[in-house]
């Protein structure tokens, strides 16, 4: 008598979900090198951020306030805003997950746009829901094209503004009038992980759109500008029936003690924030215009990474470029999975980080020219 085997499976659908890969690592024993795949600071947390992490040592052993008080409270203290309307999370991409799951089910549809944060197409995947892809304009999210795509299946549409990884953005304008195109049930969910980098007068993060609408949510991130990704903390803004929906769902604890303390000391030490935000700024423009000058076309960017892009003519390929970088101890990030096949992404660093990327395209540049 033949016995078949059978074994768990997963929900219809997942196996369709292809893992997020993150950004490549320095090799080890590969010398001096500079991790510039993801978008990382190249300063690192505030000391003050250190300090209250390592103090919180002293309490392992105990669970961390489920509620994240004071974290929530400092972050409303910053900001000016009710802190009862804030949830945090074990990186905003917790909350991205949560938002999709509580909001989308099978039969449903996401919207995000073509070279946006894939982290969107899992949760919307995850959650049961369908992806639905909104065309761009020059790298950027095209207001007209999403809301064309709009239909009685939309629950939520995602825009990363500024956008990863082309670094582009939304102007508010814009975003208010992709607001008031969308039916009062689609959530928007605006992901601010950059917005401390935007120097724009016609940015914003969109606190104000969740202040006024029931639908608009807001999330940020600890892990770029605060420099505390190896801590995972995210923030949310939203109503107080998002965020009540959201707490019955998310996780009891899913933000550590340390990391509570550490984002709560780290949301107050402005200096370091300003510090960060001022040698970004002179590096991504100092960086673009070195790009474009060894030759190669360079995405404007308001975020703390360029996107340049290369061709298909042999010795000119971004897949030769990246490998010609990490040969230099330089690790970018090729963004084929962004539908960007003929870019990379490279995060600004420091100074010596930042010439040495620039000097290195100008020697892949000329190496080309040879014919390799």
């Amino acid at each position: 008598m033949t016995t078949t085997l059978s074994r768990p499976a997963p929900r219809a659908g997942i196996l369709d979900i292809e893992a997020y890969v993150p950004g490549k690592s320095p090799a080890k024993g590969s010398g001096k090198t500079f991790k510039l795949s993801s978008n990382e600071t190249p300063f690192g947390p505030s000391q003050a951020a250190r300090d209250a992490y390592e103090a919180a040592a002293k309490t392992l052993d105990l669970y961390p306030d489920g509620a994240a008080r004071v974290l929530r409270e400092a972050i409303a203290a910053r900001f000016g805003l009710d802190a009862n309307r804030i949830v945090c999370g074990c990186g905003s991409d917790d909350l991205l997950h949560l938002l999709a799951a509580a909001y989308i089910g099978p039969g449903d549809e996401g919207i995000m746009t073509k070279h946006g944060f894939q982290i969107y197409y899992i949760a919307i995947q995850a959650a049961g829901g369908t992806p639905i892809i909104s065309e761009e304009k020059n790298y950027t999210a095209d207001v007209d094209d999403i809301l064309s795509r709009v239909t009685p299946r939309t629950k939520v549409v995602f825009i990363a503004n500024p956008n990863n990884p082309t670094g582009t953005y939304l102007p508010f304008e814009e975003i208010k009038r992709l607001h008031a195109g969308l039916p009062p049930h689609v959530l928007l969910v605006l992901d601010a992980a950059y917005a401390e980098y935007v120097r724009k007068n016609d940015y914003t993060a969109g606190l104000e759109m969740v202040s006024e609408f029931s639908n608009v949510v807001m999330t940020r991130t600890f892990s770029k500008i605060h420099g505390l990704a190896a801590v995972r903390i995210g923030w949310m803004y939203a109503s107080e029936e998002v965020c009540d929906i959201i707490n019955r769902v998310r996780g009891p604890f899913n933000v550590s003690g340390p990391g509570l303390v550490a984002g709560a000391a780290a949301i107050n030490d402005t200096k370091h924030v300003e510090m960060s935000a001022a040698h970004n700024e002179k590096w991504l423009d100092w960086l673009t215009q070195e790009v474009r000058a060894a030759g190669f076309d360079v995405t404007p960017s308001v975020a703390n990474f360029i996107l340049v892009h290369f061709t298909h003519k042999p010795g000119f390929t971004a897949k030769e470029a990246e490998a010609f970088l990490a040969q230099r101890g330089l690790i970018v990030r090729g963004v084929g999975s962004y539908h960007l096949p003929d870019a990379i992404r490279i995060t600004i660093g420091t100074d010596e980080a930042c010439r040495l990327v620039a000097e290195a395209l100008r020697d892949f540049a000329k190496q080309g020219a040879k014919g390799g």
